[in-house]
């Protein structure tokens, strides 16, 4: 298996499943300015701690909700007034949700990633027009996808010359409001040489738990974490909040900073053996 490499931004930051563990990181969904530039900020602070490379994530706008009352964000414009703001000032690279056709020309002039999120990720006018961009996409596999199925997703991309791919594994339909993680899944997904990211705040979701909004079951996000990177994946995903319990969104499957840290600690070391 040819192990590919992306690269983004300026090069800074590599996504390969046999280089050290990447970090993609931040709120669901910017919540304001401050909320977001501090947690960025944080977030810098404990990557350099843990010499990890960090690319920073937040939601301008977060369409698959479950109630029409849940709060989506603050919309296109300001959020990505907001996502340059951290880019320019943190000198951090920029992963963000694009969930319709006609968003993507303006969120590339800011993201460093376009995420293609999973309840989309067949819908191939969308991931078309993200591949278009040039810039690298990362593609969530859907909870109703098998990972063989990624494949085809794949060709996509590389059907307009674009090879900056990343695969990022979230969990599976497992019955009503239920995710399970097939680890067999990264393996498979692996096998298309492009970098794979385990998705360890959505693979504990429950959707739609708590009638008008999912709830999660994050005492889970450790063992899975671990569990995944003992494979040897490219990076990891985890949603972080100052206060989860308080999010807007994600909040039960969130991570304090301070339980980002434990996280990394131990995941960290295992990354670092299974890539010797």
């Amino acid at each position: 298996m040819n192990d590919k490499t992306v690269s983004i931004s300026d090069g800074s930051v590599s996504f390969s499943n046999a280089s050290p563990l990447v970090l993609i990181a931040g709120p669901c969904v910017i919540e304001s300015r401050s909320q977001v530039l501090a947690l960025a900020a944080e977030l810098k602070d404990i990557s350099c701690e843990f010499g990890i490379s960090l690319v920073f994530k937040a939601s301008y706008d977060k369409a698959n909700r479950s109630s029409v009352r849940s709060f989506r964000g603050l919309g296109l414009k300001k959020g990505l007034k907001i996502l340059s703001e951290v880019k320019r000032k943190l000198d951090l690279p920029i992963l963000t949700d694009v969930h319709s056709e006609q968003d993507v020309k303006a969120v590339s002039k800011v993201a460093d990633v376009l995420q293609v999120p999973a309840f989309l990720s067949r819908q191939t006018d969308l991931i078309i027009g993200c591949a278009k961009t040039g810039l690298p996409v990362n593609i969530k596999k859907g909870q109703f996808l098998a990972p063989e199925d990624m494949e085809n997703i794949v060709k996509k991309i590389e059907s307009v010359k674009n090879k900056k791919i990343i695969l990022t594994e979230r969990g599976t339909s497992f019955g009503y409001r239920n995710l399970i993680v097939d680890m067999r899944s990264l393996e498979i997904m692996k096998k298309t040489g492009y970098p794979v990211v385990f998705d360890a705040s959505h693979s504990v979701q429950l959707p739609g738990n708590l009638s008008d909004r999912s709830g999660g079951q994050k005492e889970f996000i450790e063992p899975l974490s671990k569990a995944a990177v003992s494979i040897g994946i490219a990076g990891i995903f985890v949603e972080v909040h100052k206060d989860p319990k308080r999010a807007l969104s994600d909040g039960p499957n969130s991570l304090a900073p301070s339980e980002l840290k434990k996280l990394l600690a131990k995941v960290m070391k295992i990354d670092k053996l299974v890539k010797q």
